[in-house]
């Protein structure tokens, strides 16, 4: 007896000590996150009761599938000292980075915060490796900037019964999107947008589009295509898609209240199924006709649920594809390019250099420089190179309107006697009281204009006085 005894007060012993060498574990590896960077007060959320639906793993590479991460449950909030965004009045905009896309995820968070009027609160979900350096960057930027956003960092988190296969779906990480309304449970709205997204509008113009859904809807893209004869979809799908030429999830505007309420109807049940009870049969019914991973999910989603989606215009996603084989974006011509998507890796090529001219520019800008020296002029003189393709800027010329935002209001068309097909550029308009610089606080009211006169058509664009666009000519 007393044998037994004594192996119980061991087992007892043992598991003590166990206890506390996890604790400790977990304490130093909280300070590790966030030791050396000042500035910043960390506020931990033990948040298991809220995410039971989605599971317990946590990614940490794009091939790893062992078991899940003990860190699968906590978020780190960093917020500047002094610098608290009031989340009511704030827009919400996700993001997903993983392998090697902290510098792009970087540059598009840098438009988002550069352009727009409202507060932003960042939410980045990433892998465990990307999060100190997405903590050392966001930190380095001027307080007159940081003062306009705060940021939480998440951890890559799937379903932990079926992650693996939610891992391998489509790009690493990609399929993160789908689980946004799960993860994100105190989340009102939403804007999502691909690290490859760069905004030439204020988020705010795109916020802004929450007003206009009606009873019904839940979500806002544009179209993968707007020419069914050449659109992916309407030529290879094997699988229901919304509309003519389906939809681009790069860039999507979220009321995720609704989506978590929705009982969304299907092609498996003659019931609904809510938005976590749908996701897994779908990819189990389709995995073997989908190509896109989860925006075919998304398009097969909304072609049984056409009344909850918005449609948005292209130049609300303007991407290689509508002008690779010629523009066709009549949206964008009309009004300029509102968010610029590079996909098919265009930032990182010289493919379509205007793409690149416009994301190195914003990547190359410094919070605090002279926005006209530092990045209108080398933008300018990026586009001046480029050969002309259907996607490449036609000798453009840029101007700062900086007098005022309203007197921007009072530009007219003015067209140069053009050769009846060559590329031409308007002459562009100064305001006699112009000054010849911009303070980073005026920038919002830049206006930039990129104009062709082709057979004597002119057409100048300009965005709204709040903000700026860069347009791309064939």
């Amino acid at each position: 007896m007393r044998r037994y005894i004594r192996a119980f007060l061991v087992c007892m012993l043992f598991a003590v000590f166990s206890a506390l060498y996890v604790y400790s574990k977990l304490f130093y590896s909280d300070l590790s996150v966030g030791g050396g960077l000042g500035g910043r007060t960390f506020l931990h959320r033990a948040a298991a009761s809220q995410r039971s639906d989605i599971g317990q793993e946590t990614r940490r590479g794009p091939d790893e599938t062992g078991p899940g991460d003990q860190h699968w449950y906590t978020r780190y909030i960093m917020r500047k000292a002094g610098g608290r965004v009031g989340t009511a009045a704030a827009m919400h905009l996700a993001v997903v980075a993983c392998g090697q896309r902290l510098e792009e995820t970087l540059t598009m968070l840098k438009s988002a915060v550069m352009l727009s009027i409202k507060p932003l609160c960042l939410h980045i979900l990433a892998e465990d490796q990307l999060h100190a350096s997405f903590i050392e960057s966001l930190e380095s930027w001027p307080s007159s900037f940081r003062s306009r956003f705060n940021y939480t960092l998440y951890p890559i988190t799937f379903p932990h019964e079926n992650a693996g296969e939610w891992k391998r779906l489509f790009k690493p990480c990609a399929s993160q999107r789908l689980f946004l309304p799960l993860i994100l449970k105190e989340v009102d709205s939403l804007v999502y947008v691909d690290s490859d997204i760069l905004f030439l509008q204020p988020v705010d113009a795109l916020w802004s589009l929450l007003a206009h859904f009606n009873a019904t809807q839940l979500a806002a893209m544009a179209p993968e295509h707007e020419e069914p004869r050449i659109a992916w979809y309407s030529r290879f799908a094997r699988h229901p898609y919304y509309g003519r030429t389906g939809i681009n999830s790069g860039v999507m505007l979220m009321n995720m209240t609704r989506i978590r309420a929705t009982y969304f109807k299907n092609d498996m049940t003659s019931v609904g199924l809510r938005w976590e009870e749908l996701l897994m049969p779908l990819l189990q019914k389709y995995k073997l006709n989908m190509t896109w991973g989860d925006q075919d999910l998304l398009n097969i989603i909304f072609h049984h649920n056409p009344e909850c989606l918005l449609e948005v215009p292209c130049h609300w996603n303007y991407r290689p594809d509508h002008c690779i084989y010629g523009s066709n974006c009549g949206s964008a011509e009309e009004e300029g390019i509102f968010i610029l998507h590079g996909n098919r890796g265009v930032y990182h090529d010289l493919k379509q250099p205007a793409f690149r001219a416009v994301y190195d520019a914003i990547r190359q800008y410094s919070f605090g420089e002279d926005p006209v020296s530092s990045l209108l002029v080398p933008l300018e003189e990026e586009l001046l190179k480029t050969t002309r393709s259907y996607c490449v800027v036609g000798n453009p010329m840029g101007l700062p309107i900086t007098t005022g935002c309203e007197t921007a209001r009072d530009q007219t068309r003015v067209c140069s006697d053009a050769s009846s097909i060559d590329m031409q550029c308007l002459r562009l308009l100064r305001h006699s009281g112009g000054r010849d610089y911009m303070d980073v606080g005026d920038f919002i009211c830049w206006i930039y204009i990129l104009c062709v006169c082709v057979k004597k058509d002119a057409t100048v664009i300009t965005t709204d006085p709040i903000s700026w666009s860069v347009f791309l000519w064939s």
